[in-house]
């Protein structure tokens, strides 16, 4: 006999128990359908809409683009991803120019990019943007 004491059965079983227990813990803190990654925003230049949809001191979002589109007080343009900067979701929601993410709540300002709530603590990605022929474009390339 060995001087270790052998794990009981009643040991083993309780560790099988607990472990789809615990994946189910991590499976919640990922974005929903495996995720969206920050490859999901535009890698050359997109043509989004009439530069006329985005007025001063409000924003637009291309959800199938991952892109936001605000103009400030000055009439600037700006875009920024909309894949959250805390797990990788695709932000779907935009009220007023706060972008809120459907996984765990932060939010944005889409005038600026910056966090307004947490859990994510780093502003979202800016991107290229400008107006052309009317059209809003956004993306590398764009500016």
């Amino acid at each position: 006999m060995s001087a270790h004491p052998s794990a009981s059965r009643r040991t083993v079983l309780r560790g099988a128990a607990v472990t789809p227990i615990a994946g189910l813990g991590i499976a919640a803190c990922s974005a929903p359908g495996g995720g969206v990654t920050a490859d999901a925003t535009p890698t050359a230049p997109v043509e989004l809409g009439a530069e006329s949809e985005v007025g001063k001191g409000s924003a637009r979002l291309y959800r199938d683009h991952n892109v936001v589109v605000s103009r400030d007080a000055e009439g600037t343009l700006k875009a920024y991803s909309t894949v959250c900067t805390h797990a990788g979701c695709a932000i779907n929601k935009l009220q007023g120019t706060t972008l809120i993410c459907p996984c765990h709540g932060s939010e944005f300002d889409a005038l600026t990019g910056k966090v307004v709530q947490s859990p994510a603590t780093v502003p979202l990605n800016e991107l290229p943007v400008k107006a052309a022929n009317g059209k809003i474009v956004a993306g590398p390339g764009a500016a």
